[in-house]
C-alpha cells in the first residue's frame, strides 16, 4: 500500500495512491489515525476503498505524506562519513565512536516540504542535498525497545532529502554541537509512504534493507548505493531511538545519507568539482520499491543580522 496526502482545488486530503489514481480514506480518517492503528488499521482501511473509483494522481498535488511527530536523522553510512568529514571539517576519517552506536540528531519537523516543492535555503555558498531513506512509525509508543520490539513499529518507509548549507554546518558544528541552522530550513519527504509489507521482500538475511537508492542533478546521475551499506538496519536505529526515551507514531528516522554520492559533501571531500547547487537547480531522487522525490532550488531568503557575542567582564556580583 502506498499512503499518501495531496491538495486538490482548496482541500488536502489523505489517503491511499492505488495504480494511477487516488483515494480518501473512509470515513474522513487521518494519516496521522491510521498509522497510530498501524498495518491493521491501513488494511482495513484499503478493504474498504479499494473498489472506489478515486481521482486521477495527475490531477491533484502530492504533499508531505505525513506531518511528523518528530525527526530524527542518523548518520549510518561509513562511506558517507568518511567523504563528508574531508568537506565539513577539513579532515577525512570514521571516528572510533561513530562505531559504538548510531548517531543521529533531532530537525526540524515544522519545515517539511512535499514533492515538487521548492526550498528556501538560506544565504549560502554551499547547498547540499542528501538522498536518504526514512522509516516511519506506527503503532504503540514504545521505550527502550529491542530490535525485534522495535521492527514492529515499522509502519513503512519513505524518501527523504536532507537539505544542507554546509557553510553554516561547517561552522556550527566547530562549537560542538548541531548540526541545526546548516540544516533545519527543509527536509523533504515522499513522494508516499510505502508500507513495510511492500518492501519485505527486499530484506536480506540480516535484516539490512537492499534497496537500490539513486541521484540526479539536473537530470545527470551523480550518486548510487544500496540501503544494505548501512552499519546498522532500521530496527536498531529505532531501538537506540527509543533508550530512555519514547518513540511515538509519526515519528520520522532518517537513515542518513547513502554513500558513494549520496550528497555533494562526499563527493567534494573525495576531490570532486561539482557546484554546489543553484536557484533553479533540480535534485531527482530514485529508490527502488518506494519511487521518486523530486525537489528544485529556490531563491534564497536573506535573515536579519545578529551581531557576535558581546565581551563580558565574568563579575560575580552585580
Amino acid at each position: 500500500m502506498r499512503i499518501a496526502r495531496w491538495e486538490a482545488g482548496a482541500a488536502t486530503h489523505e489517503g491511499f495512491v492505488i495504480d494511477d489514481r487516488v483515494v480518501a480514506f473512509p470515513d474522513g480518517q487521518t494519516v496521522a489515525a491510521i498509522l497510530a492503528g498501524g498495518a491493521d488499521a491501513a488494511h482495513a482501511a484499503f478493504a474498504h476503498v479499494h473498489g472506489d473509483a478515486g481521482t486521477p494522481l495527475a490531477d491533484v498535488r502530492l504533499l508531505a505524506p505525513l506531518v511528523p511527530a518528530a525527526v530524527r536523522d542518523f548518520v549510518a553510512f561509513e562511506e558517507h562519513v568518511e567523504g563528508v568529514s574531508a568537506s565539513v571539517d577539513g579532515k577525512s576519517e570514521v571516528v572510533p565512536e561513530w562505531y559504538q552506536a548510531p548517531t543521529f540528531y533531532f530537525t526540524n519537523p515544522h519545515t517539511i516540504l512535499g514533492p515538487g516543492e521548492a526550498v528556501a535555503p538560506p544565504v549560502t555558498q554551499r547547498l547540499d542535498f542528501e538522498l536518504e531513506i526514512a522509516v516511519v512509525l506506527g503503532g504503540v509508543p514504545g521505550t527502550n525497545l529491542t530490535a525485534q520490539d522495535a521492527a514492529s513499529r515499522i509502519f513503512g518507509y519513505t524518501i527523504m532529502n536532507d537539505w544542507s548549507a554546509r557553510d553554516i554546518q561547517s561552522r556550527e558544528m566547530k562549537v560542538r554541537l548541531g548540526p541545526a541552522k546548516g540544516k533545519d530550513f527543509g527536509t523533504s519527504l515522499g513522494p508516499w509512504i510505502v508500507t513495510a509489507d511492500e518492501l519485505a521482500p527486499f530484506l536480506d538475511e540480516d535484516g539490512f534493507l537492499a534497496i537500490r537508492a539513486e541521484v540526479r542533478i539536473n537530470g545527470e546521475l551523480v550518486g548510487e548505493d544500496l540501503v544494505s551499506n548501512m552499519g546498522w538496519p532500521f530496527p536498531e536505529l529505532i531501538a537506540y531511538a527509543s533508550r530512555n526515551a519514547r518513540v511515538v507514531a509519526g515519528d520520522v528516522l532518517g537513515s542518513g545519507t547513502v554513500g558513494n554520492g549520496g550528497c555533494l559533501g562526499e563527493l567534494w571531500g573525495r576531490g570532486s568539482t561539482i557546484p554546489a547547487l543553484q536557484e533553479g537547480d533540480e535534485v531527482r531522487m530514485t529508490v527502488e520499491g518506494i519511487g521518486e522525490l523530486v525537489g528544485t532550488v529556490g531563491a534564497a531568503e536573506p535573515a536579519p543580522e545578529l551581531p557576535p557575542a558581546r565581551p563580558r567582564s565574568r563579575a560575580r556580583r552585580r
